[in-house]
């Protein structure tokens, strides 16, 4: 580890000289890059000149304990050498953490797709329920959401809605929540007072650059037309909506709620790009799936990962056997407690992992 510790802040060192250099603050691109790098490897950096700056000062202290001492001062000197000790091993404790492999997604934003499943007019008040919880746990972050594309249900849900959340760190925090949640509930139209399931999917996609995902026009076929609102019906008379479809995956991508027809191709646009970006990304993280099993669980749209119980005030994730009896404050977006569980999870996994 202490190789690995060195090497990394030697990089980070030559970083801060590279862009102390006039050619590279005269690029644009290249002082992006070496930014974003010596922005990646700041936290561990840090930690690391902790962590020596601890491991000198309790090497004073032993030294300390083996000079003539009074009492006194022989006891100060242990109660700081155990200190130095406990700060010692979470030091390490979090470096371990710190040197573990990087989601190279985990600092982008993130495209949302909810969908109302099985459970008709249910599902898709359920579909609006986790959308109020992303935004609000989004506000609590400090990051950005914008709506791309809607279809609201007639009892005020959504059947389908597709949103950007722009924040440093998005993916890293949400990309857990892809799967099928399901909710068990009395619906408001249920006059005999049974309890329902229904289900709605979650897909949480990282927004991919254009250098990442290159997408050639030909592959590209744009059609336009009026946009609808609930029930369907036109709400205007100029063809403003878009629909991409990319040939060559079959992926369709419709957008209409921006202002005109051009915010509707970019929007649209950035959604086609982030699922063909997950498709691929996906098809390779199936290559090696089988040869490992997963805790956390791998995102798969069709695995049931969360359970909402209102009769129960209960909230489950089935992959970590995390149980909260705390519906409420989950969905008004405070999630922290599952995020950083299933983060926990994910730590430990791939801790195993190394150690094999």
């Amino acid at each position: 580890m202490l190789d690995k510790l060195r090497a990394l802040a030697d990089r980070y060192e030559k970083l801060s000289e590279l862009l102390c250099d006039p050619d590279v603050a005269n690029d644009p691109g290249k002082l992006r890059e070496l930014s974003k790098e010596q922005s990646d490897l700041q936290e561990t950096y840090e930690a690391y000149k902790e962590y020596e700056q601890v491991l000198q000062q309790h090497q004073d202290a032993k030294q300390m304990l083996g000079e003539k001492l009074d009492d006194e001062m022989r006891e100060m000197v242990k109660m700081e050498l155990d200190e130095l000790q406990t700060r010692k091993e979470e030091l390490e404790e979090r470096l371990h953490v710190l040197l573990l492999p990087k989601d190279p997604n985990d600092d982008k934003n993130v495209i949302v797709e909810i969908r109302g499943a099985a459970g008709g007019d249910e599902a898709a008040l359920f579909a609006g329920d986790l959308y109020r919880m992303y935004t609000r746990y989004a506000d609590m972050q400090g990051w950005k959401v914008e709506v791309m594309e809607s279809s609201v249900s007639d009892l005020g849900g959504f059947k389908e809605i597709v949103f950007m959340i722009r924040g440093k760190g998005a993916y890293s925090k949400l990309k857990f929540e892809s799967g099928a949640h399901r909710v068990q509930r009395v619906p408001e139209t249920e006059s005999g007072g049974r309890i329902h399931t229904s289900t709605a999917t979650v897909a949480v996609l990282p927004e991919a650059e254009e250098v990442e995902i290159e997408i050639s026009e030909n592959d590209i076929r744009v059609d336009t037309f009026c946009s609808s609102g609930p029930g369907g019906q036109s709400v205007n008379t100029t063809k403003s909506a878009v629909r991409l479809t990319h040939i060559p995956t079959g992926i369709v991508v419709s957008c209409q709620d921006g202002k005109s027809q051009n915010s509707n191709k970019e929007m649209a646009m950035r959604v086609l790009r982030a699922r063909i970006y997950d498709k691929f990304r996906q098809e390779e993280e199936a290559k090696y799936a089988s040869e490992r099993k997963s805790k956390v669980g791998t995102g798969d749209r069709s695995e049931r990962i969360r359970t909402y119980n209102f009769p129960q005030s209960r909230v489950t994730d089935h992959r970590i056997g995390l149980t909260l009896h705390k519906l409420d404050t989950v969905l008004q977006g405070e999630m922290d407690e599952i995020i950083n569980a299933l983060s926990v999870a994910e730590q430990a996994e791939l801790m195993e992992q190394e150690a094999l």
